[in-house]
């Protein structure tokens, strides 16, 4: 065991907690009574979407710069981040009086980017993914004579995370299940630290996302390619942490991943079932579960719901997505008689079958089509797949021609 992995310790954490008490907020962690029953398990939340930069990163964040020497704290620090840990040392920096520098990714949400500058920070973007911006904040360390602070591979931000098991067995003492995100692994590195000494017997997941499986590779010896476009940019690492894959080793059973609709239905779900808003990496754990039910099939289990920094025109996308999933947005195409009235009695007809129009479209260019003729499309909103059905055959029997008629995302 080196010396980084043996300072991760459960007295490490106690004292995290203790040093961070009053500054980060004791998010509440709550039995879904109907995520349970959709999951088959006795099924507990914990809502660190509600902490101020809405994420867990501001406890290790803050551990971290607390840890600082009085020469430290006046340079100033160095992180790289795709948001949410940049969010979180920007914010403690600033009410510490620390400056704050924070490279991030290119392709960064433009939410999590302004975020930082309002806190105070140096924003720096560089490179296409996290790694590249490592690199650069390296860099301008050495340069500059800044602290770097890790967003997952450092004891002190390890121990921070760690604060959130004692958190949650507090609220939750019998929970036998643990299902955490897994980015770089600083959170369920910490959080199993903490279980080990407290509850031994707890079984603990990670979960990844499909397309960046590096900590499931790093564990298992497999060669799985990280890559490509993911809702849950928060765990989209390629290159998982030295100290947090020691620690997971001896303590995680194994590592899930999930697919990017796993991810979206959970997103979804969050929303419309506990009304709360969280971000592709913060709705992966229960992705997990829901995508392996049998699996935690009546066992009492919890997970984190890590971050809420979600963009609003992507919540808005995941939405749309999910209702077509679910059958309950109906695409039509009508050939009608260019005369007024027609779009009227339709509109008359949808409405009394309980159907919501949501989109008119009229095209009048198709030349295949006779000149007093157009074709109406419409988008309508339906209860489910089935009411859609019901929609459609309203229409038809109403003597109007369906030239074509589709369940959105179908």
């Amino acid at each position: 065991m080196n010396d980084s992995v043996a300072a991760v310790t459960p007295a490490a954490i106690r004292a995290a907690a203790g040093r961070v008490e009053g500054a980060i907020a004791h998010t509440p962690t709550h039995r879904s009574r109907t995520l349970s029953d959709i999951c088959g398990c006795d099924l507990w939340l914990k809502f660190e979407n509600l902490q101020f930069t809405a994420s867990f990163k501001e406890r290790g964040a803050l551990n971290k710069l607390l840890l600082l020497d009085p020469a430290e704290r006046s340079r100033g620090v160095v992180a790289m981040s795709a948001g949410n840990h940049a969010q979180a040392v920007a914010y403690h920096g600033s009410r510490l009086q620390v400056p704050v520098t924070i490279v991030m990714p290119e392709g960064t949400p433009f939410n999590k980017v302004k975020h930082t500058r309002g806190f105070g920070a140096r924003v720096l973007l560089e490179g296409a993914t996290l790694s590249d911006a490592a690199e650069g904040a390296w860099r301008i360390a050495r340069a500059e004579g800044l602290t770097f602070v890790h967003p997952y591979d450092d004891p002190d931000v390890i121990a921070g995370q760690g604060t959130t098991m004692l958190e949650l067995l507090a609220a939750a003492p019998d929970i036998d299940t643990l299902v955490i995100p897994v980015g770089g692994g600083g959170l369920i590195a910490g959080m199993a630290v903490a279980a080990a000494e407290m509850r031994p017997d707890i079984r603990i997941y990670g979960v990844e996302t499909q397309y960046y499986p590096s900590m499931r590779n790093a564990l298992r010896g497999e060669q799985l390619p990280c890559s490509g476009q993911t809702i849950a940019e928060g765990i989209a690492v390629k290159q998982p942490g030295a100290i947090t894959s020691e620690i997971i080793r001896r303590h995680v059973c194994d590592m899930l991943l999930v697919s990017e609709d796993d991810i979206e239905r959970a997103i979804a779900m969050l929303l419309e079932i506990e009304k709360t808003v969280v971000e592709g990496a913060g709705a992966a754990g229960l992705a997990a579960i829901m995508a392996n039910a049998p699996l935690f099939r009546g066992r009492r289990v919890a997970t984190v719901l890590t971050g809420g920094n979600i963009d609003m025109r992507l919540l808005s996308n995941v939405i749309v997505r999910e209702l077509s999933r679910e059958g309950r947005l109906l695409s039509v195409e009508i050939g009608i008689e260019d005369r007024p009235g027609l779009l009227a009695r339709i509109s008359t007809l949808i409405g009394e079958a309980g159907g919501n129009i949501l989109e008119v479209s009229h095209n009048r260019l198709l030349t295949d089509r006779p000149a007093k003729s157009a074709d109406l499309g419409l988008v309508i909103e339906a209860r489910d797949a089935e009411h859609a059905e019901e929609i459609r055959s309203a229409i038809t029997r109403a003597g109007f021609a369906l030239r074509s008629a589709q369940l959105r995302g179908h």
